[in-house]
């Protein structure tokens, strides 16, 4: 099964992709996470350090793939999972979906593309230009991570076309939305009031999560320290047990973009009083009420 992970820049996708791999690894799958960043930063939480990428060992070897090991480019992350960083060109030069092709290329070259239970390709921000979506070329579902606000929610309909799109030539299915570190879910219940998909699971406001990032660890490894973190870990195992079940999935209809926008800004303009007026701004603008 393979798996692309899409969402909004800096929503929390590889802060969800590394819990979620090691979830599925839990539960018995040979589990490989491959960033598709040039930032080359998802595998971040599970290996503790910035691996070398792809394109930087392709470089290295001067495009000789008979000269590269699987260990040259596949390394060992927490929990057993195997992750490989895709890298990017410079920045603002070349296309994103080469690299992707090329890491995939080269996977097969080495025979490791179909060793795995499960390859999840965790995807740069919301960008689904032909370039990063061409992950989608590979997957037979997508996630995707999104929030309680205005911005997360639009970018995740622009997804959703992109989904759309692909699925016209390729057996790729959306497997629903995940919402992530957020204390409310009005506006993504209204989202998919409109646009019809599954929410797989909506993860709590916990300050954990971001922190674990910063750490350099995933919440299944701050378990060990903090045993009062393990309740979170049942969200990701929640979503690896959705997963393996092979859900039939949806192939999504988006929503015109001036139509979303009215959707989601109705709470704010249309407040029932001041008190929920206000609320309800700080909802669309994707921050929390305390």
């Amino acid at each position: 099964m393979k798996i692309a992970v899409y969402g909004k820049g800096g929503i929390g996708k590889s802060t969800t992709s590394c819990n979620i791999s090691i979830a599925l690894a839990r539960r018995g799958e040979k589990v490989l996470q491959i960033g598709c960043d040039p930032k080359h930063d998802s595998t971040f939480t599970l290996t503790g350090f910035l691996i070398p990428t792809i394109i930087d060992t392709l470089q290295s070897k001067d495009y000789h793939y008979e000269d590269i090991w699987s260990e040259d480019v596949i390394h060992k992350g927490y929990g057993g999972v195997d992750c490989v960083e895709a890298g990017g060109p410079p920045a603002g030069a070349g296309c994103g979906g080469y690299v992707v092709g090329e890491t995939v290329k080269l996977l097969k070259e080495l025979n490791a593309f179909y060793e795995y239970d499960i390859i999840l390709f965790d995807v740069l921000g919301d960008v689904v230009c032909g370039g990063f979506a061409a992950p989608l070329n590979y997957a037979d579902y997508c996630l995707i991570i999104t929030d309680n606000g205005f911005d997360a929610l639009f970018a995740a309909n622009r997804i959703t076309a992109s989904i759309r799109e692909k699925a016209r030539t390729h057996p790729l299915r959306l497997a629903g939305l995940v919402g992530n570190r957020t204390s409310k879910r009005d506006l993504i219940n209204k989202y998919v009031e409109a646009c019809p998909m599954p929410v797989i699971e909506v993860l709590p406001l916990i300050e954990d999560i971001r922190v674990s990032r910063v750490k350099g660890k995933t919440l299944f490894e701050m378990v060990g320290s903090e045993p009062s973190l393990n309740y979170v870990c049942e969200y990701y195992l929640d979503i690896a047990d959705q997963i393996l079940s092979q859900p039939e999935g949806i192939v999504p209809k988006e929503i015109p973009d001036r139509e979303l926008f009215n959707l989601l800004s109705d709470l704010y303009l249309n407040p029932i009083n001041e008190g929920k007026h206000q609320n309800n701004k700080e909802n669309l603008l994707g921050f929390t009420t305390i």
